[in-house]
This record gives C-alpha cells, sequence and structure tokens, in this order.
C-alpha cells in the first residue's frame, strides 16, 4: 500500500475541485492508522469528512490496499499542522505566521500575499506582557517556498 494508490482512491471521492488533499499519515505495523488531511478553499465541514469516510469504507477495493486492519481518519489539518500546499497559503493571506527557514531561523509576521514560488511577510508588533513591541521584521519580506522548512498558522487572541 502507498501514499499515492490511497490518494488515488480519496480523489475520486472529493466532492468538488475546491476540496483537496493536504497530506497522508501512515502510523504502525500491525494495525496501521491512515491518516488522510483534506481541506477546501471555502472550508471544510465535518459532514463531508464523514460522507469521504464512509464511502472509502464501503469500497472493496480501497479495503483491498491494506494486508491487515486498519483504522482510517479523515480530517482536516487543523491550526497545528504546518502549512504545506499553495492553496493553504492563499486561504490564510491576512493571518500572523511563524516561517521556520531551512537554515532554522524563524521569521514571523503577517502573510500578506502568495506567489507562484513565494510569500511575502508583512511585519506586526507583537504583544509581550501585556504591551506592544516592534516585530524582528522591518519590512515585507519575501520568502522563497524552496528556502521554507516549515510555516504554520499563530493563534492570536485579541
Amino acid at each position: 500500500m502507498t501514499k499515492e494508490k490511497i490518494t488515488q482512491f480519496v480523489e475520486n471521492y472529493l466532492p468538488d475541485e475546491d476540496h483537496y488533499i493536504v497530506d497522508i499519515i501512515i502510523k504502525g505495523k500491525e494495525q496501521q492508522k491512515v491518516i488522510v488531511l483534506i481541506d477546501s478553499d471555502e472550508g471544510l465541514n465535518i459532514d463531508t469528512c464523514a460522507k469521504i469516510s464512509r464511502s472509502l469504507g464501503a469500497d472493496e477495493d480501497f479495503d483491498n490496499l491494506f494486508d491487515g486492519p486498519y483504522r482510517l481518519e479523515i480530517s482536516s489539518p487543523g491550526l497545528d499542522h504546518p502549512l504545506k500546499l499553495e492553496r493553504q497559503y492563499q486561504k490564510n493571506i491576512g493571518r500572523s505566521v511563524q516561517v521556520t527557514l531551512n537554515d532554522d531561523k524563524i521569521l514571523e509576521g503577517s502573510l500578506s500575499e502568495v506567489k507562484e514560488k513565494s510569500i511575502i511577510i508583512s511585519p506586526e508588533p507583537k504583544i509581550v506582557k501585556g504591551r506592544k513591541v516592534k516585530s524582528d521584521l522591518k519590512e515585507d519580506t519575501e520568502i522563497m517556498f524552496s528556502d521554507i522548512k516549515e510555516t504554520k498558522i499563530l493563534i492570536t487572541f485579541k
């Protein structure tokens, strides 16, 4: 069983072009847990996840991909999951992000633009112990996708 084969099956049950696969995670050896993370340009609801899960569960060909028992989980990536696809970046324009570069340097700012091969983050004030302090970024900063190790959404409470 490969991620590519799982991807082919899952794509058949996505409701429309707005929905897409973000990642497939396979855990365990004896009873595998297959986690399929999906998202949508317009937002994902639990009914869509349940429908895809039921459809895959009823598909004998999908079931035959696995040698033994397995658990299938269909869900959205959640805010704690790093952004992986350009579509996810587009969806999160205007949000605060933490970008870890390949050299492990960390930049924080507001995701202001997504281009074909890069993103632009803008400085935003940080709040430390109840007071605003200047951002580490001095100006809008363009970052090539090839230089990004990981991008996470920062959860802010205003």
